[in-house]
């Protein structure tokens, strides 16, 4: 769902010209392509971190020099770029959208979530980076396309359209990093309370009577244990149908 944002309200700040609205290097030797150059970038991380993504070092898996790779590529943020569209472009669902237009959105969101699963690296160093994302990749762009394919039959008006695409791809990003974040706390078995002094202090303010609903939580199977990982998918599933269900149903009625 990467591409839904741009159905948000255009920024007003002037942002650089994305990579791919300047031309390639042209000449007659056999050259590289963007392509490529992200193809390499996301081997190196997935192999050993985003951190070890350098030019230096994706020119080098080019069999390139790295002032060979600035001509293709002016910036880091060029270079974040092709690994963010290439990313999206994994996201693109291949053939055709189930005929029912729930299903088509879920299938697109559960896409876009796999997309980023497969590289685990990304949902922190390119969700969460700084820098502006820049999604009028071609790949984004095919994205964007596919979404609004997928509500195209929704008894909708154009705006709860894009109002629709933007709640469910603000509730996929969300899932991957409170799934990242889950997964970062080490998972099964991980507690809130994971430590004597955390422990007494809770313990503390439980007993003080001014958080009865924490207190009745902290009494109940759920108790104050973090999300199981393994039940992540599940719980993805659920969100989504509540979403799509309820937030179309709601937009239907929407003057």
């Amino acid at each position: 769902m990467a591409a839904s944002d741009h159905a948000r309200s255009v920024s007003h700040r002037v942002r650089p010209a994305p990579v791919w609205s300047r031309p390639e290097p042209a000449g007659r030797r056999p050259r590289l392509s963007r392509e490529q150059i992200a193809a390499a970038a996301l081997a190196i991380a997935d192999a050993a971190g985003f951190e070890a993504v350098t030019m230096r070092r994706v020119a080098a898996a080019l069999g390139a020099g790295t002032m060979t790779l600035y001509r293709y590529i002016e910036t880091r943020d060029d270079l974040l770029a092709l690994i963010d569209d290439a990313i999206v472009g994994e996201a693109v669902v291949p053939g055709e959208l189930p005929a029912d237009w729930r299903e088509a959105l879920a299938l697109v969101a559960r896409r876009s979530r796999q997309a980023y699963l497969g590289h685990p690296w990304a949902v922190q160093a390119l969700l969460r980076r700084a820098a502006p994302r820049t999604l009028a990749g071609p790949n984004g762009l095919r994205q964007f396309e596919q979404c609004l394919a997928a509500v195209a039959e929704a008894p909708l008006t154009v705006q709860a359209r894009l109002d629709l695409l933007g709640i469910v791809d603000d509730y996929v990003y969300g899932h991957l990093l409170r799934g990242s974040e889950v997964a970062g706390r080490g998972g099964r078995g991980t507690t809130v309370a994971d430590s004597a002094p955390v422990l007494s202090f809770l313990q503390a303010r439980l007993d003080s009577g001014d958080l009865p609903h924490l207190a009745a939580l902290a009494d109940s199977p759920a108790g104050l244990a973090a999300e199981d990982p393994d039940d992540l998918d599940a719980r993805f599933e659920r969100g989504l149908t509540l979403i799509i269900d309820g937030a179309g149903a709601g937009l239907l009625t929407r003057p």
